[in-house]
């Protein structure tokens, strides 16, 4: 037998050279569970995500017909020079469930579909097929509202003005202005007069403009598609899952909407045929609205041989679902709503059922949002993964996790530049003998506060209710670091969000996408562009807008996108590095424009801390320090900011919120994506932001920022209908000293007593 290296038991990198990676070349074991570690922005997903994971991908699609292709993202081969004994790579990983508003827990799971074949079995009276309980099918939807399960009332004075014609812009939908293509089709219609007040509209125009169904009409020599104002609102905008939409378009529609249960199927979605069949008394509408633990043990009553296989699959799934930590939500619960965490969890207990095996499965940190008690659940599910023959690559910050591992691979062993090296390869037992950062922090334990600050006042919250909550009374202490804790599920995000967020003062910084198209970054963002752009402008006696990528200055063949989008028909799309600026993004006239011998190009390729040490420039500089401050010296000043995890994408908000006259800061999971050095820097940053007068309060599972804390609030005792009750208050030493919380037990065996 050969060496493990010349085997065809390890997956073989040679010559990684994505993003950050310095020309890495390394042997992973297959099947076995391998995490990868390492400081933010170290390299661990330029390896894991961006080479692996991303060959694997393409060299699966390239076995596809060019038809199908063409329906495909393209993926553009990673900067490696060799990759060999690749499996079939399924990535696990945060993004968010889609905006489909027809697309439930239920449906995402296959639970739904068990469900319906059960009640097509078994349900009296028996009134069909499985597709009979779909509630996206016509034979099972409800009539009503299409089986949505809400119905909604447009108030049209909120679309339009009608003391005002076309031509005077009398459509005040965000984005309809006269001039936007829509309003110019109403305009050349000819179903109305443009310049006639929509007052003065008849009955028919009225129904024509609003109502009318999808028509062809001509304008000018172009046949176009015309569709009543109302209809066209609905599917831009109300057909979509609230979540999705931009800001500025969810205010539009909550001003607008009345989303109201659909009376007919009582928000079940489904028909009366399909409520009208139950199995022991219970109806499917009722199975999907009860919390999945309830509904697994419901599911072993039911004991009819004729559908014990089917029972067993059901079972197994939804014991699954409980035990990743997730059997307080419920099937009916809209995809959409899940948090990234869940979302991970959700799609992680689909694959533990398949009937696949020796699969790559690639997971981006399972640990978000769960209390140290679920870690050890979802541990044992990575494990079982492993255990049906699938090599298992997770990358993770928290030890829990990493202890578990076969084999670990440490990247560094700084960020970024500093990054991209393989700082250790081995087993657990070695890494706590190596000199690298993650091998000195395994063990480090943050301390306790020996003198915690003293509150200067209190947010009062009085009968809070919202989602699971049980009229919960609780007071927030002012002008110190508050953790607010407890299982996945039990409340905290409830009882924060619900009752702080939106007051005056307060500042919300969580972890949800930012809006923004291919060209924003980090420099864009932060307004930190505007002092780099008139510091070229005074040093060379140009004019600002020079410098922007989306103004005069950029390279006009990619517009200052830097790639060039070709459509290749029926193949796939590809994106190249334009070949005019390299990839630069401006013209050569600007980019031979210098400040202290950089052209712009050259800043925005910096990262953040290298353009702190370059930027004498007060307004620059004060931005960076923020960037610096919460852990993003890493990255790049052009980097897209469509590239960053949720907590980068949280850290770079607090760098922003930090310039406001905010007193009051709640951040959900700071320490999401922080390698255990970098979180002892997160709690000096909020130990600044108190001391500074703020009020912190941190939704945080973290045990080293609960040890830090200077007040706890504990939510449980479990999730769900067992969860939304304080079970303690008061400081982390009388936490540890006193209470028998799940977290009091473990926050405990974390600190050695």
């Amino acid at each position: 037998m050969g060496t493990i290296a010349d085997s065809h038991d390890v997956i073989q990198v040679r010559g990684a050279r994505e993003n950050n990676l310095k020309n890495v070349s390394l042997d992973i074991p297959k099947r076995r569970l391998t995490v990868f570690t390492g400081v933010s922005g170290s390299g661990k997903s330029s390896l894991v995500f961006g080479t692996i994971a991303a060959e694997s991908q393409r060299l699966i699609n390239e076995t596809y017909t060019a038809f199908i292709q063409s329906f495909m993202p393209n993926l553009g081969r990673p900067d490696v020079d060799d990759l060999r004994n690749l499996g079939a790579a399924i990535i696990v990983d945060q993004e968010r469930m889609g905006a489909n508003s027809r697309s439930t827990v239920g449906t995402a799971t296959d639970a739904h579909t068990m469900l319906r074949i059960l009640f097509s079995r078994l349900g009296q009276p028996h009134v069909g097929t499985s597709g009979a309980f779909s509630f996206n099918l016509p034979e099972g939807m409800c009539p009503t509202c299409e089986g949505l399960g809400r119905t909604t009332t447009t108030d049209i004075d909120q679309l339009v003005d009608r003391t005002k014609s076309l031509n005077q812009g009398a459509i005040t939908v965000p984005g309809f202005t006269v001039d936007n293509w829509y309003v110019q089709t109403y305009i050349a219609s000819g179903f109305f007069d443009p310049d006639k007040p929509l007052t003065d509209y008849t009955d028919q125009e009225w129904h024509d403009f609003l109502h009318r169904d999808t028509t062809k009409v001509k304008i000018g020599k172009t046949n176009v598609t015309y569709e009543g104002l109302l209809v066209k609102v609905q599917r831009l905008f109300l057909g979509k899952d609230r979540e999705s939409l931009q800001p500025h378009i969810r205010r539009f529609v909550d001003r607008a909407v009345t989303f109201t249960t659909c009376p007919d199927c009582d928000g079940t979605r489904l028909n009366q045929a399909a409520l009208s069949a139950k199995i022991n008394g219970v109806t499917i509408a009722d199975c999907s609205a009860m919390q999945i633990s309830d509904l697994a043990d419901w599911a072993r009553t039911i004991t009819d041989p004729a559908v014990a296989p089917l029972l067993t699959n059901l079972r197994e799934l939804l014991d699954s679902l409980v035990e990743i930590g997730l059997g307080y939500l419920s099937l009916d619960r809209p995809a959409a709503t899940l948090s990234g965490g869940e979302a991970q969890r959700v799609k992680m207990v689909r694959h533990l059922g398949s009937a696949l095996t020796d699969v790559t499965y690639v997971f981006d940190e399972p640990t978000v949002g769960l209390h140290p008690h679920d870690i050890q659940r979802m541990n044992d599910l990575l494990l079982r993964l492993r255990d049906k023959g699938n090599t298992v690559l997770v990358v993770e910050h928290k030890p829990e996790t990493i202890t578990i591992a076969d084999h670990v691979v440490d990247l560094g062993p700084g960020a970024g530049t500093n990054g991209g090296h393989i700082t250790f390869t081995g087993s657990v037992t070695d890494l706590r003998k190596s000199d690298t950062p993650t091998g000195r922090h395994l063990d480090h334990r943050a301390r306790l506060r020996d003198h915690p600050r003293t509150p200067t006042g209190h947010h009062h919250i009085t009968g809070a209710n919202l989602h699971n909550l049980h009229d919960v009374d609780v007071d927030i202490p002012l002008g110190v670091l508050t953790v607010v804790t407890g299982v996945a599920g039990s409340g905290k995000s409830s009882l924060i969000h619900g009752s702080l967020a939106g007051h005056d003062g307060v500042v919300t910084v969580d972890q949800s996408a930012i809006r923004g198209s291919r060209r924003s970054n980090p420099a864009t963002y932060t307004g930190l562009l505007d002092p780099i752009r008139t510091a070229f402008a005074k040093a060379n006696g140009v004019k600002p807008a020079l410098f922007s990528a989306n103004s005069e200055g950029a390279c006009p063949k990619c517009k200052g996108i830097g790639l060039v989008y070709t459509d290749l028909a029926m193949m796939a799309g590809v994106a190249t590095t334009c070949e005019e600026c390299e990839g630069k993004r401006y013209t050569p006239e600007v980019l031979a424009y210098r400040l202290r011998g950089r052209n712009i190009s050259d800043v925005l390729t910096m990262p953040v801390t290298e353009a702190r040490d370059f930027f004498t420039e007060k307004a620059a500089k004060t931005i960076l320090d923020r960037l610096v401050d919460v852990g993003l010296g890493y990255l790049t000043l052009g980097q897209p900011l469509t590239t960053l995890s949720g907590g980068e994408r949280q850290r770079l908000k607090l760098a922003i919120h930090m310039a406001e006259k905010a007193t009051t800061y709640i951040l959900d999971e700071p320490t999401t994506g922080l390698h255990l050095a970098d979180v002892d820097q997160l709690l000096a940053l909020l130990d600044r932001l108190v001391d500074t007068g703020n009020t912190v309060i941190v939704i945080e599972h973290h045990q080293a920022v609960m040890a830090h804390a200077d007040w706890i609030i504990d939510l449980g005792p479990g999730a769900g209908h067992d969860g939304g009750r304080i079970v303690f208050t008061g400081t982390p030493a009388d936490l540890v000293d006193t209470a028998d919380t799940l977290t009091a037990r473990h926050l405990r065996e974390y600190i050695g007593r």
